[in-house]
């Protein structure tokens, strides 16, 4: 007899509209001659969103061959320092301004915009022969505040190795996030953390070390061939998530856009681009055309869950 299994994904309808090609080529007293659709110009991102702000650019680039947007992916302290002094008129972060930047900026006659434009979940990995996957946000909570230290702490039958964490960098948005949102504000009090340069090493030293979690934006996972974005990387284990403590196998969800768009997902973030540019210029189309109808649907094959359009949910049988 065939296995029947359920699965939902999200679907995005989109109406068709065109990038406007507006703007004033000349020189500006700043030196720039960049227009909203030409040009060249550099922007900033935090370094965990670097596969979808590649896709991004490729296509981007492809549609508007005299456009030229050149990425510096660093943690995002950085980038949203780099738009606050000067050097950068656009930063994908995830978080808005805050009041008294926004009061700064504004101070000096600029008018900032913060655009929403998808909404990334936090994902937890392992090694791919772990056994304990299924974390509580109180589980997660409990090892950053240095309370659970081992995997028998969490976990009944867990080993008493020492869990490892792994972070991207000591100032990127997965840390603020855990701290923030997660931590309400305090700082990591686990001794066992490993911060490395970049997203891509955290998924290395998972691969190698049977006792570390990861902790990644989930657009790093999905397999680009899957175009239900159902399948990760198969090198780690996802680690499910549960809101309820202690978690059970009915109330973990894995980060998949049906649990982002449904909320059932717990550590879900927005990303932003974040717009100091009074000359409204390449940083505006570039961020214009992600948050429209083409950059939307980027962010849906990507894994991730759109800002804008049309949401359907279909459940799909597939046969096993």
């Amino acid at each position: 007899m065939k296995k029947i299994t359920s699965y939902f994904f999200v679907g995005l309808a989109l109406s068709v509209c065109l990038l406007s090609a507006c703007g004033n080529s000349k020189k500006g007293k700043d030196g720039r001659t960049d227009t909203y659709s030409s040009g060249t110009i550099s922007f900033v991102s935090d370094e965990s969103f670097s596969p979808i702000i590649e896709d991004e650019r490729f296509v981007f680039e492809h549609d508007y061959p005299q456009a030229k947007v050149k990425p510096i992916y660093t943690n995002e302290s950085d980038a949203i320092n780099r738009v606050l002094s000067g050097k950068s008129w656009l930063a994908f972060t995830a978080r808005n301004f805050t009041p008294s930047e926004l009061k700064s900026l504004q101070a000096q006659n600029y008018r900032p915009v913060a655009i929403k434009l998808a909404y990334d979940a936090l994902a937890f990995i392992c090694h791919k022969d772990c056994r304990d996957t299924l974390l509580s946000v109180q589980n997660i909570r409990d090892i950053m505040n240095g309370k659970a230290t081992k995997w028998s702490d969490i976990f009944k039958d867990g080993s008493h190795e020492p869990i490892t964490v792994v972070f991207d960098n000591p100032k990127s948005s997965t840390v603020h996030y855990v701290e923030d949102s997660i931590l309400g504000g305090h700082a990591i009090l686990n001794k066992n953390v490993a911060a490395v340069k970049k997203t891509a090493d955290v998924i290395k030293y998972v691969e190698q070390h049977r006792d570390a979690i990861g902790i990644i934006g989930n657009n790093w996972l999905n397999d680009k061939g899957d175009s239900t974005n159902l399948t990760f990387n198969r090198n780690i284990r996802v680690m499910s998530v549960s809101l309820i403590h202690p978690a059970t196998p009915t109330s973990g969800r894995k980060p998949y856009q049906y649990y982002i768009y449904s909320g059932e997902y717990p550590l879900v973030r927005t990303i932003y681009a974040l717009l100091n540019d009074p000359r409204q210029g390449l940083p505006w189309g570039f961020a214009h055309f992600i948050e429209g109808p083409k950059g939307q649907r980027i962010v849906m094959r990507a894994g991730l869950l759109p800002v804008l359009g049309n949401i359907n949910v279909r459940d799909v049988n597939v046969n096993q």
